[in-house]
């Protein structure tokens, strides 16, 4: 009888064995999986990083347009405190709750990027740098011509403008208004109610795409 037992045994153990790996191996999958990825991802999150997002706004769909790209709108993250907040010019230029700002994109979808050296380049003197240049843009109004002035600003624009004064770095390429494709019926439209038709070809411009694609950054989130 004692045989037939410890067979009995065996393959008891063998099946718990068994059933232990098998749910390891699904556990680490899970953790591995973009499902749970997106659950954690705002524990990535860090000062300096660069959110993107597609506005509702009534001009989105012209700047997609005009420079051929998903994206809008963008920003710059700040933690304050142990929450998160965006900075961003909008009317005016200001910081938003980090959940408010991603509920108002379309779709709740955005993208987090962030300078690829950025644990180096990116010191806490540096980012107060960053801080106090940006202060000095807060509560100034939306540009809805895209000049290249202080006296108003636009969302890629402030971004670009703190990383440069702040960090000594060009978050993408500067471009000219006539680099854009403005021959789109809503673009051609947005244009005539804006400039008339004096429309500034040549001001010196920096779109929500070019900072998106500027090769000094990496992707951190997607959503």
């Amino acid at each position: 009888m004692k045989k037939p037992i410890w067979i009995l045994i065996v393959i008891l153990g063998l099946i718990l064995l068994m059933a232990v790996i098998y749910y390891s191996k699904r556990i680490n999958r899970q953790v591995d999986s973009p499902a749970h990825k997106s659950a954690t991802d705002k524990t990535q999150i860090q000062d300096g990083d660069l959110i993107f997002q597609t506005s509702r706004s009534g001009q989105s769909k012209a700047i997609q347009l005009a420079t051929k790209s998903t994206y809008s709108h963008c920003g710059i993250i700040y933690k304050i405190g142990n929450a998160f907040y965006v900075y961003e010019a909008v009317q005016p230029v200001k910081t938003t709750p980090l959940n408010a700002w991603i509920a108002r994109g379309t779709g709740g979808k955005y993208i987090v990027k962030r300078l690829k050296k950025a644990a180096i380049i990116l010191t806490t003197d540096v980012l107060k740098k960053m801080k106090v240049e940006g202060e000095k843009l807060n509560g100034k109004n939306y540009d809805m011509l895209f000049g290249w002035s202080d006296e108003s600003i636009y969302c890629s624009e402030l971004i670009w403008k703190i990383y440069k004064r702040g960090a000594g770095i060009e978050v993408g390429k500067l471009e000219k208004l006539s680099d854009f494709d403005l021959t789109s019926d809503i673009v051609k439209n947005t244009m005539k109610n804006r400039y008339g038709n004096n429309i500034p070809l040549n001001e010196t411009v920096v779109s929500p795409k070019a900072v998106f694609e500027s090769d000094l950054l990496e992707t951190i989130i997607e959503k």
